[in-house]
């Protein structure tokens, strides 16, 4: 796999960035992103591919479930840089269905590390699992739901953040996105509408 990599990256370099020379070499010079991806890091989801688009488009954070954790340095350090040196007016918290982690949240998991990251997110699960209950929702239906329910968990855990309070507190910006990418279909849904959350806020 590693040698098919490299294959992948003589090709393209071939047909893509020695085809779009002033555009790489602009980005080269300073990157201007207009978007802050908060993502999973399953190998099924690439931010790029299922949104179409280039690099210097985004400024990324991934990991499992796409968790924002209040005592995570490395994305508190890469929040504060996007938003406050890169000027980035957005930010996007994208889900995914079948995802690994939110079926662990449901059906446990004995992997230390992996069982405490993902209780930042578990506190969905009860609600959830009444909500099913009522609606007679399959278990797959059910932990779509889940996915659903954790993008909008982890929007709130990030507007509770110090950081972010203090930048609405002065405007809209940045406004805050919720999307779940279907894995099935390729097919975004949002489920928060970040313009329209910003449009209630002050400036």
């Amino acid at each position: 796999m590693i040698s098919q990599l490299l294959t992948g990256n003589q090709r393209f370099v071939e047909s893509e960035f020695n085809r779009n020379l002033d555009y790489y070499h602009s980005i080269a010079a300073a990157q201007t992103p207009a978007v802050l991806w908060i993502g999973c890091s399953d190998s099924r989801v690439s931010e790029d591919v299922i949104t179409g688009s280039k690099p210097g488009t985004m400024f990324v954070h991934r990991n499992v479930a796409n968790i924002i954790a209040y005592n995570d340095v490395n994305f508190a350090a890469l929040l504060e840089y996007g938003v406050t040196y890169l000027k980035i007016p957005d930010i996007v918290v994208c889900g995914h269905t079948r995802c690994g982690g939110i079926k662990a949240i449901v059906e446990g998991v004995k992997e230390n590390y992996i069982a405490d990251w993902l209780q930042i997110a578990a506190g969905i699960r009860d609600e959830v699992e009444v909500l099913a209950q009522q609606q007679g929702l399959s278990h797959d239906q059910k932990l779509d739901l889940l996915s659903k329910e954790n993008v909008k968990l982890q929007i709130k855990h990030l507007n509770r953040l110090s950081f972010i309070r203090r930048m609405h507190e002065k405007g809209s910006i940045p406004r805050i996105h919720g999307w779940l990418y279907s894995v099935d279909t390729g097919k975004i849904e949002v489920l928060v509408d970040g313009h329209a959350a910003a449009a209630h806020r002050p400036g």
